[in-house]
Formats: structure tokens, sequence, C-alpha cells
């Protein structure tokens, strides 16, 4: 998993910016659909097209496999001062299922249409992979080595906790990540505009936390019995009402630092003030992000899977629900026990998946290096920290010691409604904004 060259003299001439939309394209063109229950087909695909893109600069890349078809690479590209601790920089290759009837386009096409790149993973994440990608065979190409060591990952699994994945690497490989100190990944560093005190300001919002997961399945018990018979003890019933007491239960709000950070922030750039029971006007100034940062006011649980009964007029002896559930830092622990008390005594509580809730500093060298490198570009813009209300697979990485950001540059149109493309539907990311997110990563990767 070392560098090995500066690959072929015919290729010398291309940067990165020059080749992220293409390579944005290839990823998307390639099924990665992850459902879940393993049924999908897996990132090998995509993971030997990394692969040979890799390979073709030089490099000496490292494939491996968690089960067939579930593939991960990671290659390591040594730097100026290998002494200093080394840098993650990693993205997943795989992405949610999309159904074709409800996109305008094939959601596998990798159309280019009205300026943007469209298809499932262009804002989840194979536009950062390109980024990555792209930037890593320039360096290789040039021979200019970064700042310290990189640890370059594209993973499988991420949208299903990644187990498969991230989890599975820290587990079985940790060597592969041996003097890693920080990692950068997905869904931070990408722009919001909105009228400021002095007209039109442009912000960068910098993740430097996330929520914590669990993904839990409710089991009501019950009598079975005829549909025509009165039954005090029946499992729809019991699971319904567990149901309605979890979704009408108000979560207490907590500002973390990184919240109050970006609230602050977007107060003294916009002259709305707020206080703490009325966050609406603020709020709006963040247009489709506002519901990343609503999702970070409070533990949230969502129900959005239910199965019961098996014919119209059999009572069924069990009914079961799927809930997500999200907390902040801190929370796991009351979160569990409130969910357990809301469910009630014949509701057993199951715990398909869990996973850390993270907290970075915004005061540190690393983001003063994304903010050196965004303002290269964008001189104008200003930079908050936000913490994400979904995960990412620096929580695998959490559990060595690293210390992970989100940092996917992309300056991005004032109208074009971005946050909620994430696992939506007509999901893609400007041309443009691509480009312009391989100059900034190519920057701060030769700088971190």
């Amino acid at each position: 998993m070392t560098q090995a060259g500066t690959g072929e003299d015919n290729t010398k001439q291309l940067t990165a910016e020059d080749e992220v939309v293409r390579i944005t394209q290839d990823l998307i063109g390639i099924d990665t659909s992850n459902y879940g229950d393993g049924s999908g087909p897996g990132e090998r695909k995509a993971a030997e097209y990394v692969m040979q893109e890799l390979i073709e600069v030089g490099l000496e890349p490292t494939l491996l496999e968690s089960e067939p078809g579930r593939a991960s690479v990671l290659v390591r590209l040594e730097g100026e001062d290998s002494d200093r601790g080394a840098l993650a920089v990693h993205g997943h290759l795989d992405v949610v299922p999309a159904n074709a009837e409800d996109w305008q386009v094939d959601p596998f096409g990798a159309e280019i249409k009205d300026g943007c790149v469209w298809g499932r993973g262009a804002v989840d994440m194979k536009d950062m992979d390109a980024m990555i990608l792209s930037c890593v065979r320039e360096l290789a190409r040039t021979g200019r080595k970064p700042a310290r060591d990189l640890v370059v990952g594209f993973v499988a699994d991420e949208e299903a906790g990644g187990v498969k994945g991230s989890h599975w690497l820290v587990d079985n490989h940790p060597e592969l990540f041996e003097g890693v100190t920080e990692a950068i990944s997905e869904v931070g560093g990408y722009s919001v505009t909105f009228d400021g005190k002095a007209g039109q300001q442009r912000a960068y919002l910098l993740q430097t936390a996330e929520k914590g997961i669990a993904w839990l399945r409710l089991h009501a018990h019950g009598r079975a019995g005829h549909g025509s018979v009165p039954n005090d003890d029946n499992a729809v019933v019991r699971l319904a009402q567990a149901i309605a007491r979890i979704d009408a239960h108000e979560w207490p709000r907590e500002y973390i630092a990184s919240v109050r950070q970006l609230l602050d922030g977007l107060s003294d750039l916009s002259g709305v003030t707020y206080s703490d029971a009325d966050l609406g006007p603020l709020l709006d100034k963040l247009g489709g992000a506002r519901g990343f940062v609503e999702g970070t006011l409070r533990d949230t649980s969502n129900f959005t899977m239910l199965d019961a009964g098996y014919k119209h007029n059999v009572i069924p002896q069990s009914a079961s629900a799927s809930l997500d559930c999200r907390y902040l830092p801190g929370h796991e622990d009351d979160l569990m026990a409130t969910i357990r008390e809301l469910a009630g005594e014949f509701v057993e509580v199951e715990v398909l998946h869990h996973d850390i809730a993270l907290e970075a500093p915004f005061d540190a060298p690393l983001v003063d290096k994304m903010k050196r490198a965004l303002l290269s570009q964008d001189p104008q813009a200003a930079i908050l920290p936000y913490c994400l209300s979904g995960g990412t697979d620096n929580k695998a990485l959490k559990r060595l010691g690293i210390t992970g950001y989100g940092f996917a540059p992309l300056q991005l149109p004032a109208d074009l409604d971005f946050a909620p493309m994430f696992h939506g539907i007509d999901e893609r990311v400007p041309v443009e904004s691509l480009k312009f997110g391989a100059r900034v990563l190519g920057e701060f990767l030769h700088d971190c």
C-alpha cells in the first residue's frame, strides 16, 4: 500500500480539475446500491475502477474484501514530513438505492444536464470520491508530496453503518492506519448563500461534530387470535401505542459547541438576532441546510418501517417497527433509557446497530488549513462549524484515536437546494462546483 512512482508521461499535463468531472461520472455509472441486507451489487466493480486509476499513475493500492463483493481500497502516499501524524482522507463507494421512476434522468446514467452531473451518489458521496481520486492522481503524476503522509481510502458499506467497510477495516487491518492522527471525509465544506449585513454572503460549513446512531427494532408481543373476537393483548395495538408515545415525546434542546458557534456566526453575518426559544428567522437563512441544523438541536427518534400480521382475519402475536435514533454527544444512555420507558412493558427494544457521536475542535491547526484552502479560492467567504445530524465513517476511525472532520469543499449556486439531495431524488452536483472542490482539496492536501 505504498507509493511507487510518478505515472506515465502522457498524463503529466492533466490536473485534478481536468479529471474530476470524468471520474465523478464514471463512479456514478457504477451501481453500488446498498440495500442494507446484502442483496445489492456491492462495491467490487467501483473498487476495481479506483484501483485502475491509482495504478495508472504509479501507485500501489490494496484492495480488501470483508466478504465477496464488499470491497475497499487503500493507498498510502509519503509526505514531506513522515514524522508528523498522518492524515486519512476517505470516502465511501456505496450509495443508497434509487427508484428510477421517481427521477427525471437515469439515476446511474451520470448525465450532464443544466450544468450539473446527475445521478445517485452525485452528492453522497461519489463527488468527494472523485475529488480525492483526481487530487491523488495529480500528486502521483507530478511527484509533488503532501505536507505529511496520507492514507487514502475508498470504503464499502457506509450507508449501512460501515460494518462491512470502515469498521471491518479497523477491526481487521488497523495497521493500515498506523500513525494516522486526523481524518477528513464527507458532508462538510459546502457553501450556503444568504442576505448578509453587506449584501449576499457566502459561508462554508465545516463539519466538526456528528450525532451518534442507534438503529433500533421494537418488538411488541401479545396473544394471537381470530379477528372477530375481542382481544386485550393485541400486539399491533401495543406497538401502535408505543409508537404514539415515542413520536409524541419532546426531546429537550441542547446547544453543543459547534451548534452554538454556527448560530452565533450566522447571526453576526446576517444581522438576525435569535433566542434559544426562537430560531426560525435565523435558520431560514440556511435554506435547504436548515433541516441538517434542526436535526442537531436535540436528540431525534423517527420510525421508518413496520411489520405485523399475515392475514386480514388473524390477530398476530407479534408486531415490529424500525426506529432510527440520533443522539448528541454524551446522550446515548439517556436516550436509550427514555426509549425503553416509552416503549412500555409489552415492547422489547432490540439494538440492531449503534455508533458513537463525535466532536472535534474548530480551533485547530487542521481547520486553519481547511480555511486557508477555501479562502485561496473564495477570499470573501465566511467559514463556520456545524454538527452533522447523520453519520460518517469517521466514527470507525475514532476507535483508533483519530480525530475526524467533514471537508468536501463545494462552492454552490445560491439557488441550488443542495442539502435535501442527500438520499433524495434527482441528486446532482454542479460541474463548476466539482472543479472548485478539486482545486481546494488539492491545495489543502499539499498544505495539510
